[in-house]
């Protein structure tokens, strides 16, 4: 009785090893390289998933940027993409493409709870899980997850999701660039 059990275990752990090792040797041999480069692209891009470039999201954006694509045509990345986008791919920058959109400040959603009926419409539109609710139950935006993306506010039936600009506060205060036509001053505060 035993002794079928231990060969039955025995079989068990062989065949184990077997398509482990096969698996293994499938991984490296199969191996799909993806592209450097679409990595370094996609990691510029803003990461909304809005669709407003023409594109379903950010990952494809990236892929028909490093087939020849214009780097103009996000409006949530804005100047600063473009001009990150040029510097990567040594290209000279381009002003935003106007039919895609225009450049704003940070914004997320924010839904009026107290007229929200809760019908989930919002939560299907929302590429990045951003909204927290149930059917029939009233919605939340998650904040630090909201892209500002603008999906969720057409959907809704009642209207009532309004897209607030983000003050900046302690986590996302960034320091100015000096102006360029400064004058240089030596130690003692001299002008040069």
């Amino acid at each position: 009785m035993w002794t079928g059990i231990v060969i039955a275990v025995l079989v068990l752990l062989t065949l184990a090893l077997v398509f482990g090792g096969l698996l293994g040797f499938a991984s490296e041999r199969f191996r799909v390289e993806g592209n450097p480069l679409v990595d370094q692209i996609d990691s510029l891009l803003p990461q909304t998933q809005c669709g407003q470039c023409g594109f379903p999201g950010c990952r494809p954006y990236a892929e028909s940027i490093a087939d020849g694509d214009a780097i103009n045509k996000c409006p949530p990345g804005g100047e600063s993409t473009i001009k990150a986008l040029a510097d990567l791919l040594d290209v000279e920058p381009q002003p935003l493409d106007a039919e895609h959109g225009v450049e704003q400040e940070k914004r997320v959603a924010f839904i009026r709870e107290d007229e929200c009926i809760g019908c989930t419409k919002c939560i299907q539109a929302c590429p990045v899980d951003a909204i927290l609710g149930a059917a029939k139950h009233l919605h939340t935006v998650i904040e630090s997850e909201c892209t500002g993306c603008d999906l969720c506010v057409e959907p809704c039936p009642v209207d009532c999701i309004d897209m607030v600009t983000v003050e900046p506060d302690i986590r996302t205060w960034t320091w100015s660039a000096p102006a360029k036509n400064l004058i240089a001053t030596d130690r003692q505060g001299a002008r040069a």
